[in-house]
């Protein structure tokens, strides 16, 4: 990216983190980052400052999910990674919590994590 997308990207990162936390009435966050070749997502309660629940395509489980091994970066494997995040975090004792998209645009990848992770019992 050039320096130019990268300011933007932070900027709306930024942005969005600020709403969440003005607004989260003392729920986790559900972070998503997402590179060109795999997804991560993290439940992080921000007032301890831990994360609770990770999950990332790299995963075994999630490896194992998924037709292919080395498919990181489709959308199924993001919806295997939701669907991880979502078991892990109700097994933690999460039910609700603020969905975090960072600056990234709500569709494809990030969506279909968030409406597997809804699927599978977390409500945001």
């Amino acid at each position: 990216m050039t320096n130019r997308q990268e300011k933007l990207f932070e900027r709306r990162k930024a942005r969005t983190r600020y709403k969440l936390k003005k607004n989260n009435h003392g729920r986790l966050r559900l972070t998503v980052f997402r590179s060109q070749r795999h997804i991560y997502a993290q439940i992080i309660d921000d007032t301890k400052g831990v994360t609770l629940a990770s999950a990332s395509s790299l995963d075994p489980e999630t490896k194992a999910a998924l037709p292919k091994k080395d498919i990181g970066a489709d959308t199924a494997s993001a919806a295997a990674v939701g669907t991880a995040i979502a078991k892990r975090a109700v097994k933690a004792g999460v039910k609700e919590v603020v969905f975090d998209r960072g600056g990234y645009i709500f569709h494809g990848r990030v969506k279909a994590l968030a409406d597997a992770a809804r699927a599978a019992g977390l409500s945001f």
